[in-house]
């Protein structure tokens, strides 16, 4: 389940009640919890948004938890700790779906490597040792076509969103990844949620993107 928390936000308190019960229930359930907030802050704000998510005892506790870097990387460090202490994860923005990302994410740093490049070799840091995987992944968007130039090799999941309502397809996800595409978590949201409110539609259409993306990802 990966709810995004603003379509609850919104709604004050009557909505944050909402979140707190999907989150309780998905995870009694069984299901693995990624809260996408894009948290990214400093200091001790960054440090109360990590608890929020990452605290064990927390109501919106989840198994993982979307950052932003954009205020440097090492802004994150508390939400690190905290997700390391508890056994949770992160997914830091890095390459993403939406246009307007390139032209931070595409800015060329003074030692030649881009921003995205750069977010995605902290994570890779991170990750390092770990088996089979680091929990400490990337938010790389199905729709950017060729990644190829990009060391997408970080030891940890690659969270793709942008398949369906975005535009990209279970079939583009091993031309966008390559070797990487057996790291993925893709994301559909939208694709899906078109559906509802109807049940029966919504759970045909969620397994319908799960046997393409399925056959996509091991065909490679």
């Amino acid at each position: 389940l990966k709810p995004q928390s603003a379509f609850f936000e919104r709604f004050g308190s009557r909505g944050i009640a909402v979140l707190e019960k999907s989150v309780e229930e998905a995870r009694a359930a069984g299901a693995l919890v990624v809260m996408d907030a894009k948290r990214g802050d400093i200091g001790s704000t960054m440090a109360a948004y990590a608890e929020t998510f990452l605290r064990k005892d927390a109501p919106l506790f989840s198994d993982a938890l979307t950052v932003s870097p954009y205020l440097g990387y090492g802004s994150l460090k508390p939400a690190v700790d905290l997700a390391r202490e508890n056994g949770a994860g992160l997914f830091v923005l890095a390459l993403t779906s939406n246009p307007e990302g390139g032209e931070v994410q595409h800015a060329v740093r003074g030692d030649g490597r881009n921003v995205g490049a750069t977010m995605l070799a902290h994570l890779a840091a991170e990750n390092a040792g770990e088996t089979p995987l680091g929990s400490f992944g990337a938010v790389v968007g199905a729709t950017l076509g060729d990644l190829s130039s990009y060391d997408l090799d970080i030891n940890g999941p690659l969270l793709a969103p942008g398949i369906g309502a975005q535009g990209a397809t279970a079939a583009d996800l091993a031309g966008v990844f390559g070797a990487a595409v057996r790291n993925v978590v893709p994301n559909v949201s939208r694709g899906v949620l078109r559906h509802g409110p109807d049940v029966v539609a919504l759970r045909a259409s969620a397994e319908r993107f799960a046997q393409e993306i399925r056959a996509a990802v091991t065909a490679v």
